[in-house]
């Protein structure tokens, strides 16, 4: 039986639905979550201080007993991923836009996006954008602002509705059949969303895929739990404020320096 934990990190409390997802379908295993809110939002940061961040956390999370490394934050895992995997020899998660299953399945050939500036402006969200395209428009819209509110405000519909309305406005004008999160936090967005969408309209999030992904890589590399009583730990950087709020087992958490 193999005791290690899956090690997950976010700038903030955007990874816990991947956290949730990952609990959900592996409920014998343990985990560490550290939430870098100190640090939120990744996506106003430059690509060495991504790098940065996430080197150092991996190497906590390592530190701390994490036998597999779940980067639950697609601004860190767009620009930071490919040195985390030369850096440590574990298994390394990366969350990824599900770009290429809305361009796979759209059929008015428009598709939305909604993600940090760093997200959209990397390689990796590129390479995979140009790759699967072939004639289909992709409406992207950096979601400015919306992880520094949800950390330091968290889910006030009054405060982001109007805010949302106006960056998906002229996506549904483009007749868009499937918007693409590509942001761990917008998850908590997905209510306001659906308020405000047309229905035809598909909202895209990773959180299952990446718990899925997770599992598989558990059982590929033969580090799978049974263990009766799995331990959750959680970590922040920053204030507890929002945190706290959205984890259950509050005894568990503690603040983390970098």
């Amino acid at each position: 039986m193999n005791k290690g934990a899956i090690g997950i990190f976010d700038s903030g409390i955007g990874g816990l639905s991947i956290y949730n997802e990952i609990k959900s379908l592996l409920i014998n295993e343990s985990t560490i979550y550290i939430a870098d809110n100190y640090n939120a939002p990744y996506g106003k940061k430059n690509e060495d201080q991504i790098i940065d961040f996430s080197i150092k956390i991996t190497k906590k999370l390592i530190e701390k007993g994490s036998k597999i490394v779940v980067v639950a934050c697609n601004t860190a895992t767009t620009n930071a991923i490919s040195i985390l995997r030369k850096e440590f020899n574990i298994p390394i998660v990366g969350v990824e836009p599900p770009v290429k299953p809305a361009l796979l399945k759209t059929k008015t050939k428009n598709i939305g996006i909604l993600a940090t500036e760093k997200t959209l402006s990397s390689q990796l969200f590129q390479k995979t954008s140009d790759e699967f395209s072939n004639g289909i428009k992709i409406h992207e819209k950096i979601g400015f602002d919306l992880v520094d509110i949800i950390e330091k405000k968290g889910i006030k519909e009054s405060l982001l509705i109007p805010i949302l309305e106006d960056y998906i406005s002229e996506m549904i004008k483009n007749n868009i059949d499937y918007l693409v999160l590509g942001c761990t936090h917008y998850y908590y967005l997905i209510p306001i969303l659906k308020k405000i969408l047309p229905e035809n309209i598909i909202i895209l999030d990773s959180s299952k895929a990446i718990a899925k992904r997770t599992a598989y890589l558990l059982k590929h590399h033969n580090i799978q739990s049974e263990q009766k009583k799995p331990v959750n730990k959680f970590y922040y950087t920053g204030s507890s404020q929002i945190i706290t709020k959205f984890i259950f087992d509050k005894k568990n958490i503690t603040r983390l320096s970098i």
